[in-house]
Protein backbone atom coordinates (compact mmCIF):
# COMPACT_ATOMS: atom_id res chain seq x y z
CA UNK A 1 0.00 0.00 0.00
CA UNK A 2 0.96 3.45 -0.70
CA UNK A 3 2.04 6.08 2.03
CA UNK A 4 0.88 9.84 2.65
CA UNK A 5 3.87 10.76 1.76
CA UNK A 6 5.11 7.98 -1.02
CA UNK A 7 6.90 9.58 -4.01
CA UNK A 8 7.68 12.62 -1.69
CA UNK A 9 11.46 13.47 -0.46
CA UNK A 10 12.11 15.24 2.76
CA UNK A 11 15.67 16.39 3.97
CA UNK A 12 16.07 16.29 7.96
CA UNK A 13 19.29 18.15 9.14
CA UNK A 14 20.44 16.74 12.35
CA UNK A 15 18.66 13.64 11.32
CA UNK A 16 21.00 11.18 12.62
CA UNK A 17 19.76 10.90 16.41
CA UNK A 18 17.35 12.46 18.90
CA UNK A 19 14.23 14.13 17.51
CA UNK A 20 15.88 14.65 14.22
CA UNK A 21 16.31 10.18 13.48
CA UNK A 22 12.46 10.02 15.35
CA UNK A 23 11.57 12.71 12.53
CA UNK A 24 12.78 10.69 9.43
CA UNK A 25 11.87 7.74 10.65
CA UNK A 26 7.91 8.64 10.71
CA UNK A 27 8.46 10.51 7.41
CA UNK A 28 9.90 7.33 5.79
CA UNK A 29 6.73 5.19 7.48
CA UNK A 30 4.83 7.32 5.15
CA UNK A 31 6.38 6.50 2.20
CA UNK A 32 8.88 9.57 1.86
CA UNK A 33 12.90 9.50 0.35
CA UNK A 34 14.27 10.79 3.01
CA UNK A 35 18.15 12.67 3.18
CA UNK A 36 19.45 12.94 6.46
CA UNK A 37 22.37 15.19 7.64
CA UNK A 38 24.92 15.48 10.65
CA UNK A 39 28.60 16.02 11.77
CA UNK A 40 28.95 12.58 12.61
CA UNK A 41 29.33 10.00 9.37
CA UNK A 42 29.47 7.09 11.27
CA UNK A 43 26.01 8.13 12.90
CA UNK A 44 24.49 9.14 9.75
CA UNK A 45 25.32 5.82 8.32
CA UNK A 46 23.71 3.69 11.20
CA UNK A 47 20.48 6.33 10.61
CA UNK A 48 20.26 5.23 6.83
CA UNK A 49 20.48 2.18 7.62
CA UNK A 50 17.24 2.10 10.12
CA UNK A 51 15.64 3.93 7.61
CA UNK A 52 16.31 1.19 5.05
CA UNK A 53 15.39 -1.32 7.21
CA UNK A 54 11.62 0.39 7.69
CA UNK A 55 11.55 -0.33 3.26
CA UNK A 56 12.41 3.14 2.61
CA UNK A 57 15.15 4.95 0.30
CA UNK A 58 17.46 7.21 1.86
CA UNK A 59 21.18 9.12 1.88
CA UNK A 60 22.63 10.30 4.40
CA UNK A 61 25.17 13.50 3.63
CA UNK A 62 27.62 14.67 6.42
CA UNK A 63 27.65 18.30 6.64
CA UNK A 64 27.80 21.81 8.65
CA UNK A 65 24.65 23.20 9.29
CA UNK A 66 26.08 26.18 10.02
CA UNK A 67 28.30 26.01 6.56
CA UNK A 68 26.68 27.68 3.01
CA UNK A 69 28.69 25.33 1.03
CA UNK A 70 27.95 22.06 2.94
CA UNK A 71 24.10 23.52 2.90
CA UNK A 72 24.33 23.95 -0.92
CA UNK A 73 25.99 20.55 -1.28
CA UNK A 74 23.24 18.64 0.08
CA UNK A 75 20.40 19.91 -1.32
CA UNK A 76 22.37 19.38 -4.85
CA UNK A 77 22.57 15.51 -3.51
CA UNK A 78 18.82 15.09 -2.12
CA UNK A 79 18.39 16.10 -5.58
CA UNK A 80 20.94 13.99 -7.60
CA UNK A 81 19.84 11.13 -5.88
CA UNK A 82 16.06 11.76 -5.67
CA UNK A 83 14.99 14.44 -8.71
CA UNK A 84 13.13 16.55 -6.06
CA UNK A 85 12.77 18.08 -3.09
CA UNK A 86 9.31 18.31 -1.11
CA UNK A 87 9.85 18.71 3.01
CA UNK A 88 12.77 20.31 4.53
CA UNK A 89 12.90 19.97 8.82
CA UNK A 90 15.46 22.47 9.82
CA UNK A 91 16.19 20.31 12.91
CA UNK A 92 19.82 20.65 13.68
CA UNK A 93 21.01 22.17 16.64
CA UNK A 94 23.21 22.51 19.67
CA UNK A 95 23.36 24.36 22.96
CA UNK A 96 26.64 25.93 24.46
CA UNK A 97 24.78 26.86 28.14
CA UNK A 98 26.32 29.52 30.21
CA UNK A 99 25.08 32.12 32.38
CA UNK A 100 24.96 35.40 30.17
CA UNK A 101 27.77 37.48 32.22
CA UNK A 102 30.09 34.36 31.77
CA UNK A 103 29.55 33.28 28.59
CA UNK A 104 32.04 33.21 25.78
CA UNK A 105 31.47 35.35 22.46
CA UNK A 106 32.48 32.02 20.44
CA UNK A 107 29.42 30.04 22.62
CA UNK A 108 27.16 32.71 21.44
CA UNK A 109 28.13 32.91 18.08
CA UNK A 110 28.17 29.12 17.65
CA UNK A 111 24.63 28.20 18.47
CA UNK A 112 23.09 31.51 16.70
CA UNK A 113 25.36 30.05 13.30
CA UNK A 114 24.09 26.42 13.51
CA UNK A 115 20.42 27.27 15.38
CA UNK A 116 19.72 30.17 13.08
CA UNK A 117 21.91 30.80 10.18
CA UNK A 118 21.72 26.89 9.51
CA UNK A 119 17.83 27.29 9.14
CA UNK A 120 18.24 30.31 7.02
CA UNK A 121 21.07 28.84 5.09
CA UNK A 122 18.94 25.03 4.74
CA UNK A 123 15.52 27.13 3.70
CA UNK A 124 17.14 29.41 0.61
CA UNK A 125 18.59 26.74 -0.41
CA UNK A 126 15.42 24.73 -0.71
CA UNK A 127 13.16 27.18 -1.33
CA UNK A 128 14.69 27.97 -4.53
CA UNK A 129 14.14 24.16 -5.77
CA UNK A 130 10.93 24.00 -4.63
CA UNK A 131 9.77 27.32 -6.48
CA UNK A 132 11.79 25.81 -9.84
CA UNK A 133 9.63 22.30 -8.84
CA UNK A 134 6.11 24.70 -9.08
CA UNK A 135 5.00 21.44 -6.96
CA UNK A 136 4.85 23.56 -3.61
CA UNK A 137 6.36 22.09 -0.15
CA UNK A 138 6.85 21.55 3.31
CA UNK A 139 9.22 23.92 5.18
CA UNK A 140 9.02 22.48 9.21
CA UNK A 141 11.36 24.50 11.33
CA UNK A 142 12.44 22.79 15.31
CA UNK A 143 12.58 25.53 17.55
CA UNK A 144 11.54 25.41 21.09
CA UNK A 145 9.92 26.55 24.19
CA UNK A 146 13.04 28.11 25.17
CA UNK A 147 12.60 30.76 22.29
CA UNK A 148 9.06 31.49 23.27
CA UNK A 149 9.57 31.53 27.32
CA UNK A 150 13.34 32.19 27.90
CA UNK A 151 15.38 29.36 29.72
CA UNK A 152 17.82 30.72 32.22
CA UNK A 153 21.30 29.94 31.46
CA UNK A 154 20.86 29.72 27.91
CA UNK A 155 20.43 33.43 26.21
CA UNK A 156 22.28 31.81 23.56
CA UNK A 157 19.71 28.99 22.84
CA UNK A 158 17.03 31.21 23.15
CA UNK A 159 17.57 33.89 21.61
CA UNK A 160 18.21 31.92 18.54
CA UNK A 161 14.85 29.64 18.79
CA UNK A 162 13.04 32.78 19.07
CA UNK A 163 14.93 34.32 16.26
CA UNK A 164 13.69 30.78 14.61
CA UNK A 165 10.07 31.62 14.90
CA UNK A 166 10.17 35.23 13.68
CA UNK A 167 11.97 33.66 10.41
CA UNK A 168 9.21 30.76 10.35
CA UNK A 169 6.54 33.69 9.68
CA UNK A 170 8.62 36.01 7.32
CA UNK A 171 9.19 33.13 5.74
CA UNK A 172 5.88 31.74 5.14
CA UNK A 173 4.66 35.12 4.25
CA UNK A 174 7.20 34.80 1.49
CA UNK A 175 6.70 31.59 0.03
CA UNK A 176 2.82 31.34 0.43
CA UNK A 177 2.73 32.82 -3.41
CA UNK A 178 4.35 29.64 -3.93
CA UNK A 179 2.66 27.35 -2.17
CA UNK A 180 5.33 26.77 0.25
CA UNK A 181 3.98 26.19 3.56
CA UNK A 182 6.53 27.07 6.92
CA UNK A 183 5.55 26.11 10.15
CA UNK A 184 7.45 25.58 13.15
CA UNK A 185 7.51 22.77 15.84
CA UNK A 186 8.48 23.76 19.74
CA UNK A 187 9.48 21.20 21.89
CA UNK A 188 9.68 21.54 25.51
CA UNK A 189 11.80 18.90 28.20
CA UNK A 190 12.08 16.02 25.97
CA UNK A 191 14.00 12.79 26.72
CA UNK A 192 17.15 13.39 23.91
CA UNK A 193 20.97 13.42 24.20
CA UNK A 194 20.72 17.02 24.47
CA UNK A 195 18.45 16.95 27.96
CA UNK A 196 20.74 14.06 28.95
CA UNK A 197 23.33 16.04 30.89
CA UNK A 198 20.61 18.19 33.02
CA UNK A 199 20.73 17.41 36.49
CA UNK A 200 18.59 16.00 38.82
CA UNK A 201 17.58 18.75 40.35
CA UNK A 202 17.18 20.34 37.38
CA UNK A 203 15.03 17.82 35.88
CA UNK A 204 13.08 18.03 39.04
CA UNK A 205 12.42 22.33 38.75
CA UNK A 206 11.57 21.29 35.10
CA UNK A 207 9.00 18.77 35.47
CA UNK A 208 7.26 20.78 38.42
CA UNK A 209 6.40 23.52 35.92
CA UNK A 210 4.92 20.99 33.43
CA UNK A 211 1.48 20.12 33.55
CA UNK A 212 1.30 16.78 32.77
CA UNK A 213 4.11 16.07 34.95
CA UNK A 214 6.60 14.00 32.45
CA UNK A 215 9.09 14.90 30.09
CA UNK A 216 8.20 13.95 26.23
CA UNK A 217 9.53 11.27 23.46
CA UNK A 218 10.75 12.22 20.61
CA UNK A 219 8.38 10.43 19.12
CA UNK A 220 5.82 12.90 20.36
CA UNK A 221 7.54 15.52 18.68
CA UNK A 222 8.44 13.59 15.14
CA UNK A 223 4.41 13.01 15.36
CA UNK A 224 3.57 16.74 14.59
CA UNK A 225 5.74 17.19 12.35
CA UNK A 226 4.68 14.00 10.68
CA UNK A 227 1.03 15.79 10.50
CA UNK A 228 2.08 19.29 9.04
CA UNK A 229 4.46 17.06 6.67
CA UNK A 230 1.01 15.79 5.27
CA UNK A 231 -2.35 16.28 3.31
CA UNK A 232 -4.43 17.45 6.58
CA UNK A 233 -2.32 20.84 6.95
CA UNK A 234 -2.66 22.02 4.01
CA UNK A 235 -4.12 25.07 5.07
CA UNK A 236 -1.48 26.00 8.07
CA UNK A 237 1.51 27.98 7.29
CA UNK A 238 3.46 30.40 9.24
CA UNK A 239 2.25 28.92 12.76
CA UNK A 240 4.45 27.42 15.81
CA UNK A 241 3.40 24.02 17.13
CA UNK A 242 4.02 23.62 21.32
CA UNK A 243 4.89 20.38 22.08
CA UNK A 244 5.61 20.71 25.81
CA UNK A 245 3.01 19.49 27.87
CA UNK A 246 2.02 22.27 29.46
CA UNK A 247 5.59 23.73 30.26
CA UNK A 248 4.46 26.47 28.16
CA UNK A 249 0.73 27.80 27.07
Amino acid sequence: MKGPLDGKVAIVTGGSRGIGAEIGARLAEDGAAVVVSGRDADRLQRAVRDLEARGGAALGIAADAASREDCERLVNAARQQFGRIDILVNNAGITHDELLIRMKDEDWDRVIEVNLRGAFLMTRAVSKSMVRQKRGGRIINITSTAGAMGNAGQTNYSAAKAGLIGFTKASARELAHWSILVNAVAPGLIETDMTAPLSAAAREALLAQIALKRSGTAREVAEMVRFLAGDGATYITGQVFHVNGGLYM
